[in-house]
């Protein structure tokens, strides 16, 4: 396959990376190797995972970033979007709620909200995906630690690699560095400490176009060093696949990476890891309300096919339940080895 080049394109952005992703990879789309693995057309188990994006604003300028985040976003979740929200969590059978952003600290409800989530439930699974360095961005930020403890939040943190050089050239100078310091402040509440209740896990993106290495063989190797350089603990580690879309894309295509790289997903192929996309249990909320059947398809505005329940305010289980999944090539990525979702891998 021709590696397809970035030019100058009539189109939107975004319709310029649907016209990418519509193409075949050596003639085979996505929906072709579903159809030989017998998952075609993809539907929903079950809806139990609630993601909400509570905006695109970041103190953090990722190079990896699929949701193209920065401190110049003015995309936000409002506080009525967050009721409609709560009143799904009420009454449905969501049993994990998931925040994530940009830096959905950053939201001036994030805190409201979680505390209201908390009123319905104290059983409620709450992830919230934090970039660490926004613990130390602002003073207002610096009681975030114990905020997640008085709450049980289990805390998902992106950590591109255990040195300076990769993680600083991934997210920025100094980005290690304060990442460190963080972790080391969840730390001290007890975040990540064995035997303790207070959930840490990590996230590993590759920096550059290749697959990530055996999840747990980098596990390994993560702990080792973060303990023996830094005193650090932590309870797992998640390894992403890196999904053609957003920043990751234009990169692809302007160092002419796109061919090569579709192509390595495709003979990376896993039916067991399909079998288990996210996806399949998973909605995710955009910052407006719009459902979306991944986070990956939200940032690609492709909503869910469910005419009458594609917002939040008029969500319907039934419905949703028995939708189509939305299919496009980088859905490859979710399924390339030992499968990649916002948990980690999806097949062993």
């Amino acid at each position: 396959m021709k590696s397809l080049k970035a030019q100058q394109h009539p189109l939107s952005k975004i319709n310029y990376e649907l016209e990418v992703l519509d193409a075949p990879i050596n003639g085979v789309y996505f929906a072709d190797k579903l159809a030989e693995s017998k998952l075609f057309p993809l539907k929903p188990t079950q809806i139990d995972i609630l993601q909400i994006n509570m905006g695109k604003m970041c103190n953090q300028v990722c190079k990896h970033c699929h949701v193209d985040a920065g401190p110049d976003r003015k995309e936000i979740m409002t506080r009525d979007t967050m009721l409609h929200c709560l009143e799904v969590i009420k009454n449905g059978s969501i049993n994990t709620v998931d925040l994530t952003g940009g830096a959905p600290e950053m939201n001036p409800e994030f805190r409201w909200f979680i505390e209201e989530i908390r009123k319905i439930s104290a059983e409620i699974k709450i992830i919230v995906r934090c970039n660490l360095t926004i613990i130390l961005a602002n003073p207002k930020y610096h009681d975030l630690p114990d905020f997640y403890k008085k709450h049980k939040i289990e805390v998902v943190s992106s950590l591109p690699y255990f040195t300076a050089t990769k993680t600083d050239s991934q997210r920025g100078e100094g980005v290690f560095e304060k990442s460190i310091k963080a972790l080391k402040m969840l730390n001290g509440v007890g975040y990540g400490i064995e035997n303790s209740d207070l959930v840490l896990n990590l996230v590993y993106n590759p920096s550059g176009a290749f697959l990530p290495a055996a999840q747990e063989g980098l596990e390994l190797e993560f702990k080792k060093r973060l303990k023996n350089g830094y005193s650090i603990d932590f309870n797992s580690l998640f390894t992403i696949t890196n999904l053609p879309i957003s920043r990751f894309l234009e990169y692809l295509l302007r160092s002419e990476n796109y061919g090569n790289y579709m192509e390595k997903l495709l003979d990376a192929y896993n039916p067991v890891a399909a079998a288990n996309v996210m996806c399949r249990n998973t909605i995710s909320v955009g910052w407006d309300g719009f459902l979306y059947d991944c986070d990956f398809n939200q940032m690609l505005e492709l909503k869910v096919d469910a005419s009458s329940s594609q917002h939040i305010s008029v969500w319907n289980n039934k419905t949703l339940v028995e939708r189509e999944i939305i299919l496009k090539q980088h859905c490859f990525g979710c399924t390339a080895g030992a499968g990649s979702s916002c948990g980690g891998a999806t097949a062993t």
